[in-house]
């Protein structure tokens, strides 16, 4: 990960958590000097962000269209110099789906000059068709779009001579006999040698979208996306050659170069974090808008301040959480309770329709160890556990590959024991579960400095069991 596009929310209501809101996906294009990120916020509309660098500065989001159900835009600049803007809809907001629609837009990709026209019906072929990607190639306009479902659908494309239509179809890679369902979301790209390829994700659940890199072939002036079943349509590869990408090219990441190369070894997301930097690492992500005095670097280390809450933990905006980087994985966090205050609540969180924390509370002038559980929009339970000291203490959570997890805390030996049952994990609204830490306070602060937790580290493993 590079940088955020948004490093918060503009519009109105998002201080507080807006569960299956906000931004849904986006796509980036670049153009004349520029990359562009497109996003829908379906209750607001179209939204345009752009800059000179990918890592950043970002400009000012501006909105390229104020529309309740618009979704998934992607836009594409053509040879003559106009600019078009393809988009979905969501039936929940604007009560359409399984329509494609096309507008015009201004040169500098900021607003649309009309009201455009729906140029696809896929309800009697292409259910649910929706992400749309916008391409030219050979005088054809392209299309692609998955259908049939985020689990269950296919690749669509569509193309046509005219922009408005009307525009031929053809299913150009579906699940077949792979593991990979409802390949969904995808889109186009050539490298510089001139291959090819085709990136999509795949809903895994609890684990959110494993993003797929697909080879593309043309046959017939369609896309042939995966390993060719000889049908005309591909299926999605496990195994293949990885991209030439030619020679190493130079970026920077807040002004400290890097080089991003085709022959470089397996990397893989930011998960682990010490806390040694002087700003959050691009892994983490708050509950909702954020303010900084939430938190203060300390290299290494990092302090979360106790922020005044008290009410359902999956709504507090000042969760700090990461996404699952691995369908099974062990967290372990190494804490410091010690500047914990009376009423302060702290601990590790996992996030999704269900909730559960692992907390420490104090009441009373002692310590006690607490299990939180709830669903977003239900109730909420806590179980306490017992009194514990306070200072430096260690909590893990298990996540297993049957999608169940168990949180764990060390004994006075040392030894690992597990706190509560296994419990079952669930996805988010529209997106994965998440981990993370935080610290509350049960009312207002009223005088002085607030409770904190310090956060000394955060380890991240695959191949680690607690037990």
């Amino acid at each position: 990960m590079l940088s955020y596009v948004l490093e918060q929310i503009e519009e109105p209501g998002y201080e507080k958590p807006q569960h299956g809101h906000g931004v849904w996906a986006p796509s980036i294009r670049y153009h004349d000097g520029y990359f562009y990120v497109y996003y829908p916020m379906p209750d607001e509309g179209i939204f345009m962000s752009k800059a000179k660098d990918a890592v950043g500065p970002w400009s000012r989001p501006v909105c390229v269209k104020a529309a309740k159900g618009w979704i998934d835009p992607c836009p594409l600049w053509d040879d003559d110099g106009r600019a078009w803007l393809v988009n979905a809809f969501a039936k929940s907001r604007s009560g359409i789906k399984s329509i494609l629609h096309v507008s015009p837009m201004s040169p500098d990709g900021e607003h649309l000059l009309d009201e455009g026209v729906d140029i696809f019906d896929g309800h009697n072929t292409q259910p649910t068709i929706e992400g749309p990607k916008l391409y030219k190639r050979k005088g054809y306009y392209y299309i692609l779009a998955p259908a049939g479902s985020v689990k269950t659908g296919w690749q669509t494309a569509l193309r046509s001579r005219n922009i408005y239509g009307p525009y031929e179809e053809k299913i150009v890679m579906m699940q077949g006999d792979s593991a990979v369902n409802g390949p969904h979301q995808g889109g186009w790209t050539t490298t510089p040698s001139g291959e090819d390829w085709f990136i999509h994700f795949q809903d895994v659940g609890n684990a959110g979208r494993i993003v797929h890199l697909q080879p593309v072939r043309w046959e017939n002036d369609w896309p042939v996306i995966g390993a060719d079943t000889g049908e005309g349509y591909g299926v999605p590869v496990d195994i293949w050659q990885k991209p030439d990408c030619g020679s190493a090219n130079e970026a920077s990441i807040h002004g400290t170069p890097f080089s991003v190369t085709g022959t470089d070894g397996i990397v893989s997301p930011c998960d682990s974090d010490d806390f040694t930097d002087d700003r959050l690492g691009l892994q983490w992500q708050w509950n909702a808008n954020h303010k900084d005095l939430w938190y203060r670097m300390e290299q290494p280390g990092l302090r979360l301040f106790a922020q005044p809450y008290s009410g359902p933990l999956c709504d507090a905006a000042h969760l700090l959480l990461q996404k699952w980087t691995a369908p099974a994985f062990t967290v372990r966090v190494q804490l410091d309770t010690s500047d914990l205050l009376e009423r302060d609540t702290a601990g590790l969180v996992s996030l999704g329709r269900f909730y559960t924390a692992l907390t420490f509370v104090k009441e009373n002038g002692v310590l006690y160890l607490t299990l939180v559980s709830g669903t977003i929009g239900g109730e909420e339970t806590t179980t306490r556990f017992g009194i514990v000291p306070q200072g430096q203490v260690s909590v893990a959570m298990q996540v297993f590959a049957d999608g169940t997890g168990q949180f764990y805390f060390p004994d006075v030996t040392g030894i690992w024991r597990t706190v509560g049952e296994r419990f079952t994990f669930t996805p988010g609204v529209w997106v994965g579960a998440k981990y993370g830490l935080f610290a509350s306070h049960g009312g207002d602060v009223q005088h002085g400095a607030p409770g904190s937790l310090k956060v000394l580290k955060v380890e991240v493993r695959m191949d680690e069991r607690i037990q």
